[in-house]
C-alpha cells in the first residue's frame, strides 16, 4: 500500500511505500545548511585546478602575471560552478530526478526550499561570473571572449536544464572535459599571457580528465536511480564495471601528462605523491559496493584535482 506525499509547489509528486527507507540519506535540516550543501564546496577544487595550471603555465613565459586577473579568473571559475551546481539542482529537482537519489538530498529535490527560489539564486552566480568575465574583457581588451563566456553559461545551463538536456544523453563528460578542462585552462593562460601554449593546452588535458573521473565516480553511485528516472549518463549506458575502467583510464590521463611534464619541470615529479590520494580511491572505486564508497572516491579525487594543480602549477612557475 502507498501514500502520496504532498510537495512544494514546482515538485512533482513522490511516492513513498509504507515500511521502505527513503533512497537519499538524511541531509541538513536548516535552510543555511542546505544552501552550502547545494554548492557542493567539495567539489569547488574542479573550478579552482584548471585556473591554477592556467597561471602556471603562463608563468613559464611570463614572470609578473596579473594578480588581479588571475583573481577574476578564479571568480568566473567559482560563479560558474556554483551557478551550474544550483541549476542542476533546480532541473533535476522539478524533474523529479532527486526523489530516487542516493547521494546527499538536494535543495528543490527535498522540498526544503521552494524550486523558484533555487532558480533565482543560480541565474543570480551565473550573472556574477558574466560580470566577472565582462571585467576581465574591459581590462584585456578581447571582446571576443565574451563569446566564450556565453558558450559557458548556456552550456551550464543546458547540462539539465531545457525540454533535452545534454547531460541526460551522455554527453556530460564532453562538457566537464571542455569547460573544466581546456577552456578554463587554456583561457586563463591567454587572458594572463596575451597567448597560449603547450603547457596550457595539455595541463587543461589533464584536468578535464580529472574533472570526468570526479563526474564518473558520481554517476556511477547514481546508475542505479537514474535507471529508473531514464537519466542516461554514460555510466548508465555502459554499466559499472566498464565504468570502473573508465574511471582509472582517466585518472592515467592525468598521470601520463604530469609524466611528460616531469622530464620538463624538475619540481613536477614531487606531485607524484598525489598517489597517496588516487591509489586508494582506486581500489575503492574498483571494490564499492555501496554509495557512501563513492562518495568517498568523489571527495579524494577532488582532492587530488587540487594537489595535482597546485604541485604542477608550482612545477610550471619555479
Amino acid at each position: 500500500m502507498s501514500r502520496t506525499k504532498k510537495r512544494p509547489s514546482g515538485h512533482p509528486a513522490r511516492t513513498a511505500t509504507r515500511g521502505q527507507k527513503s533512497a537519499a540519506p538524511a541531509g541538513p535540516r536548516s535552510a543555511a545548511g542546505a544552501w552550502i550543501a547545494g554548492a557542493r564546496l567539495r567539489t569547488l577544487t574542479l573550478s579552482v585546478a584548471p585556473v591554477i595550471l592556467g597561471a602556471g603555465a603562463a608563468k613559464v613565459e611570463l614572470d609578473d602575471v596579473s594578480r588581479w586577473l588571475f583573481v577574476l579568473c578564479l571568480l568566473v571559475a567559482i560563479f560558474l560552478q556554483v551557478a551550474v551546481n544550483y541549476a542542476n539542482d533546480y532541473s533535476d529537482g522539478v524533474r523529479g530526478t532527486d526523489d530516487v537519489r542516493v547521494g546527499p538530498p538536494r535543495l528543490t529535490g527535498s522540498g526544503l526550499v521552494p524550486a523558484k527560489r533555487v532558480l533565482v539564486v543560480a541565474l543570480v552566480f551565473f550573472a556574477l561570473a558574466a560580470a566577472a568575465g565582462l571585467a576581465i574583457v574591459v581590462i584585456t581588451g578581447h571582446w571576443w571572449l565574451l563569446a566564450v563566456g556565453a558558450a559557458a553559461i548556456a552550456a551550464g545551463w543546458f547540462y539539465t536544464g531545457g525540454k533535452h538536456p545534454y547531460g541526460y544523453y551522455a554527453l556530460g563528460e564532453v562538457f566537464v572535459f571542455v569547460f573544466f578542462g581546456l577552456v578554463a585552462t587554456v583561457g586563463t593562460t591567454f587572458i594572463l599571457l596575451g597567448d597560449v601554449n603547450t603547457e596550457s593546452w595539455l595541463s587543461g588535458i589533464a584536468a578535464g580528465a580529472i574533472a570526468c573521473a570526479v563526474l564518473m565516480a558520481n554517476n556511477i553511485r547514481d546508475i542505479d536511480q537514474d535507471k529508473l528516472v531514464k537519466k542516461r549518463t554514460l555510466a548508465v549506458l555502459i554499466g559499472r564495471t566498464a565504468s570502473r575502467v573508465v574511471y582509472v583510464f582517466w585518472i592515467a590521463v592525468a598521470y601520463a601528462v604530469l609524466g611528460f611534464f616531469a622530464l620538463l619541470f624538475p619540481l613536477a615529479i614531487l606531485t607524484f605523491f598525489t598517489l597517496l590520494l588516487t591509489l586508494p580511491a582506486i581500489v575503492i572505486m574498483l571494490t564499492a559496493k555501496r554509495a557512501k564508497e563513492y562518495i568517498i572516491v568523489l571527495q579524494l579525487t577532488s582532492l587530488f584535482g587540487l594537489l595535482y594543480a597546485l604541485g604542477l602549477g608550482a612545477a610550471f612557475a619555479f
